[in-house]
């Protein structure tokens, strides 16, 4: 059994969360913490969601907008500028990063990918109104001086998930993709495509940038955390691969249940998984944040692929 214990094993602690990974703490009763990335941008988060806000000379554009803190935006973009919010990006279509986008109220233009708004369309949620901008491949969001690039690519974490580049301030927001830090979310960040999420990863390091918003964890990112999430995910598609080729399929089954082909998949399946972790513990366990929490959900998610993508 692995030193990990597996989906479903209650225990006392998880392991420590590295230093490396933790970021700024959010100030006493204020429920938000902002940083500033470069001229007129900023980041707003609550050390587990992050969204962003460029200052312009006539208004402000905000990116996402998550409903864990949507409520403080506006309070956080006073603190730098009285111009109102004349625009939203979503960067994609999920709740979590955007079911705050009606608590900005006013009328700002909302700008998406046209997955996103079909995604939204089907979802019918007064929480996400629909974009009244939708671009097919490539946008240049050009507002008084500023500029942001918006361009999507292969779907891997969903439709229309948007690369959003600031290259005035070398900022790039790539939302559920990197996770600076730490271990991705379960089962590479709940992908739809997992090639494809490997692809986002190579394309996340051919931007020009100095700093990266993912949408999620207590920091931003920077160059070399791209550098390490790409090193891990090679090692879990080595580990997971590995014990593909070498696990056997029916060993360990009872006898009575060969006839369960279920049954017997289940088995191989599992161990499979055990290995993989087993191979990745003793090199990444102290390097990712909550690598214990969800590395067997990273190997069922990888071996899966391995063998049907």
């Amino acid at each position: 059994m692995p030193e990990v214990p597996p989906i479903g094993a209650r225990i006392a602690k998880y392991l420590d969360v590295p230093d490396a990974a933790k970021g700024p703490a959010i100030p006493a009763g204020k429920g938000y913490r902002t940083e500033r990335l470069g001229a007129g941008l900023y980041m707003v988060t609550d050390n587990a969601y992050q969204s962003m806000f460029l200052v312009y000379e006539s208004g402000v554009v905000v990116v996402d907008a998550p409903p864990s803190y949507a409520a403080h935006i506006k309070t956080a973009i006073a603190e730098v500028t009285g111009k109102p919010i004349t625009h939203l990006v979503y960067s994609h279509a999920h709740a979590d990063h955007i079911g705050g986008a009606a608590m900005l109220g006013g009328r700002p233009i909302i700008v998406a990918h046209a997955e996103t708004k079909r995604l939204l369309a089907r979802s019918n949620d007064r929480n996400r109104p629909l974009p009244t901008v939708t671009f097919t491949d490539g946008y240049q969001l050009k507002v008084g001086s500023q500029v942001l690039e918006l361009q999507s690519r292969r779907a891997a974490h969903q439709p229309g998930n948007l690369f959003i580049y600031a290259p005035a301030q070398k900022a790039l927001m790539h939302v559920d993709v990197v996770y600076p830090g730490w271990m991705m979310w379960r089962r590479f960040g709940l992908a739809e495509d997992v090639p494809a999420y490997f692809d986002a990863v190579e394309a996340v390091k051919s931007y020009d940038f100095a700093k990266f918003v993912g949408g999620h964890v207590a920091r931003v990112g920077s160059r070399e955390d791209v550098v390490v999430q790409a090193e891990f995910m090679a090692d879990l598609k080595a580990a997971a691969l590995k014990a593909l080729q070498t696990v056997k399929v029916g060993a360990e089954v009872n006898p009575l249940d060969l006839g369960n082909p279920w049954a017997v998949y289940d088995t191989y399946i599992d161990r499979v998984a055990a290995s993989c972790v087993n191979a990745l513990t003793p090199k990444w366990k102290r390097r990712l944040a909550a690598f214990d929490v969800y590395i067997w959900d990273q190997c069922y998610a990888m071996e899966q692929s391995l063998r049907i993508d």
